[in-house]
């Protein structure tokens, strides 16, 4: 007989004494459970003690957390949260060196429970440890240059604890002083500074301009772009990493109008060439933190252009005329004629003439063609760079075209506005920063103006991809949706530079185009039929059972989740895997993200999947309808899920991406017997479907299928052709 689900087997470990072996009835309170364990072993005062895990984590066990005590956990009988708490709240105020050292390096660890941390913020211990940093650290400070490796281990462990509390969201960022981030933000400008302090420093600067717009205002007058670049040309990615990230925070911060003043001291202060040559270029391999940063400043540089992009030009302001002006002396080698009234009518034709040359859409007032937003004023800046810095090549697209039909004229106005669009719309210009996102491009960071070179390859290729088309203007959407294809194919290889690109670009001439498309897709209109569509019915679900062994196969492997806070914190993960058996979820905290699979037997929690009542996604998630930002991040909503079992527990993923948010949702909904729904499946079942039905259907290849069965044949006059056996 199966033991009851309430009771839970464990084993309470003691300091000095032999583990006890004993069965948790969690229907008892919590109280009385650590009251009959102290009794086992003569303690007195029961109040004082709690149980923890016994694993890295050390965690508390509560009320709101004993349900995940699974059975064969293995417990540790300590001091309480409350205990702890006063305790190491009067030891980091010893005048003993040692015991302040000791005393704060516990409190770092201890302040990962959220438990600790809320008993140790009750003490007011936020603003101890502040009060250390402003005025104490200035005692220590005395002692640096016979004690300099205790100085920094004292302020790096005092930093870390303080990073750990903040990071539970208990405390408002908005409560501290002046003096606090004038000190956090010395510690970042000085040359000299310990690793850990340096590294602490940069995250807490990072969260208070994140989390606080009074915050950035102080924190952008202590501390300038100048101050953080020298941390960019060390070799330690990790401070590399959290400076760009700081840098990213000041940026994403900053009011509209001081974001391009900000874009100016960047570009003055060679941060692109810095990060390329220190980063990007470096030795050492760019992980997932960094990569993510390096996106938010692509992402916010581009998002620099959408002012221009939403800006529609004035016909009747003479400053914009005469850039498109300079467009057509600089294609035609004219001056503009003397303003002598008998020439007027004659200047307007050939004014008319040349902008019909250029390709812009109204030949009267050329103006007119950049009142359409996106891209604004954005696609006339596009030109003119072009005009200006590529002279040889913007010359010879304008009058190539303008020696052909008409019909056959790939129009340079048009076609440069249409591209700027298409090209914003790669790059997302004007959206916010994902989440979860790593796509940076290096050639980005190899110019100091990317976007304008960008376009100038583009335009080109779209020159080039016109010809080869033998496209008219009828065509122009299609040639549009091939250069599309050109563009991002060439840019899912992640050129290292413009010039990589502009190779890549060649090779994918629109036969190459032709080809791939041909390789990718099958003919629709050959498999319309009712027999092949009958036949597609048929081995559908032998495909839908071989995705559902695909995806339980992926589950048992298993799959590492970040736990996110609001500053991305990289130091905090979990597992999860599926038993082989497909019975049970086993899962449990990581130090660190892991090399390959985790064992069953390091994961210290088990959900039985038995126990699993539903499968909830997004917004309808416990942890999507709390506060916090996460709430508000689309990126993390759409790759949120919860397991809900018993009867109000659940267990909460943010999947790192939304491949692994696809093969997990799918797994669980195919353990429960549902469909699985998501877009994952639909494109695997059509790339396998699609496979198999190539397969079966080699032998019928050039044979005309007909669209109804062939016809019954009437029944012969006689049977003398039947052969009797017998």
């Amino acid at each position: 007989m199966p033991p009851p689900a309430d009771i839970v087997k464990v084993a309470i470990e003691w300091p000095g004494a032999f583990p006890k072996l004993m069965e948790i009835d969690q229907k008892k309170p919590l109280s009385a459970i650590i009251k009959e364990v102290c009794e086992g072993w003569n303690l007195p005062n029961p109040e004082t003690f709690a149980l923890q895990n016994a694993d890295s984590t050390s965690f508390y066990i509560t009320e709101k957390n004993r349900n995940n005590i699974k059975n064969g956990s293995i417990l540790r009988l300590t001091t309480s949260a409350a205990q702890m708490a006063q305790q190491l709240h009067e030891r980091i105020q010893s005048s003993s060196m040692d015991m302040k050292l000791d005393a704060l390096k516990d409190l770092a660890n201890s302040s990962r429970d959220i438990t600790f941390a809320q008993e140790f913020i009750n003490l007011d211990g936020i603003s101890l440890l502040t009060q250390m940093v402003e005025s104490g650290t200035e005692r220590y400070q005395k002692l640096q240059k016979i004690m300099k490796p205790c100085f920094g281990d004292l302020l790096s462990f005092t930093l870390t604890a303080f990073v750990e509390l903040m990071d539970h969201g208990i405390v408002s960022w908005d409560t501290f002083s002046v003096a606090f981030i004038k000190k956090i933000a010395s510690y970042v400008c000085k040359s000299a500074m310990d690793t850990a302090v340096l590294q602490r420093s940069l995250a807490i600067l990072e969260s208070m301009v994140l989390n606080s717009q009074d915050l950035y205002q102080k924190v952008a007058h202590e501390i300038t772009i100048g101050q953080l670049i020298p941390h960019l040309q060390g070799t330690d990615q990790d401070i590399q990493t959290y400076t760009i990230a700081v840098i990213n925070a000041l940026f994403l911060k900053a009011p509209e109008d001081k974001r391009q003043e900000m874009a100016h001291i960047l570009a003055q202060k060679q941060l692109r060439s810095i990060i390329l040559s220190n980063v990007i270029r470096s030795n050492k391999p760019i992980n997932d933190e960094m990569a993510h940063q390096l996106y938010v400043l692509q992402v916010l540089t581009f998002n620099l252009l959408e002012d221009r992009m939403m800006t529609k030009m004035d016909p009747q302001d003479q400053a914009q005329r005469d850039i498109i002006f300079e467009l057509r002396r600089i294609a035609f080698d004219v001056e503009c004629e003397s303003n002598n009234s008998g020439s007027i009518e004659k200047r307007k034709s050939m004014y008319t003439r040349d902008y019909k040359k250029l390709g812009f859409i109204n030949h009267v007032n050329p103006a007119v063609d950049f009142t359409q937003i996106p891209p604004g004023m954005l696609a006339l800046d596009n030109m003119l760079y072009f005009a200006r810095h590529h002279q040889d090549a913007y010359i010879r697209i304008v009058l190539e075209n303008s020696s052909r039909e008409d019909k056959h004229e790939c129009p340079f106005g048009r076609s440069s506005i249409e591209l700027t669009k298409m090209l914003c719309e790669i790059l997302k210009v004007g959206e916010l920063p994902s989440e979860n996102c790593h796509d940076f491009h290096p050639m980005f960071f190899t110019h100091d103006r990317s976007f304008e070179e960008f376009f100038c390859h583009c335009i080109q290729l779209l020159n080039k991809t016109w010809k080869e088309m033998r496209a008219t203007s009828e065509d122009f959407n299609k040639v549009m949706q091939v250069v599309k294809e050109q563009i991002t194919r060439a840019l899912t290889i992640k050129p290292n530079s413009l010039d990589q690109f502009k190779s890549r670009l060649q090779n994918l001439s629109y036969t190459e185009i032709l080809k791939l498309r041909q390789s990718e897709r099958m003919n629709q209109e050959d498999f319309q039929s009712r027999p092949i569509l009958e036949l597609r019915e048929k081995i559908q679900p032998e495909i839908m059972e071989l995705i559902k062994q695909q995806r339980l196969n992926r589950l048992c492997e298993g799959t590492c989740f970040r736990k996110i806070s609001s500053r991305r914190r990289q130091d905090k993960f979990w597992y999860c895997r599926l038993s082989p058996n497909h019975k049970v979820l086993h899962y449990g905290d990581l130090e660190e993200s892991p090399q390959g699979e985790v064992p069953h037997d390091s994961l210290q929690d088990k959900l039985p999947v038995a126990d699993i009542k539903a499968v909830v996604t997004g917004k309808d998630c416990p942890h999507m309808k709390e506060k916090g930002a996460l709430k508000q991040n689309k990126e993390v909503l759409e790759l949120a899920f919860s397991v809900l079992y018993e009867s109000d527990e659940y267990l909460n993923f943010i999947a790192p991406d939304k491949h692994e948010y696809c093969v997990w949702t799918d797994g669980l909904n195919a353990l429960l017997g549902k469909e699985m729904t998501s877009e994952f499946t639909r494109s695997d079942m059509d790339t396998l479907l699609n496979m198999e039905m190539k397969l079966r259907l080699l032998d019928l290849e050039n044979i005309q299928i007909p669209e109804v069965p062939p016809p019954i044949p009437k029944e012969p006059s006689n049977y003398d052709f039947v052969y009797d056996c017998n």
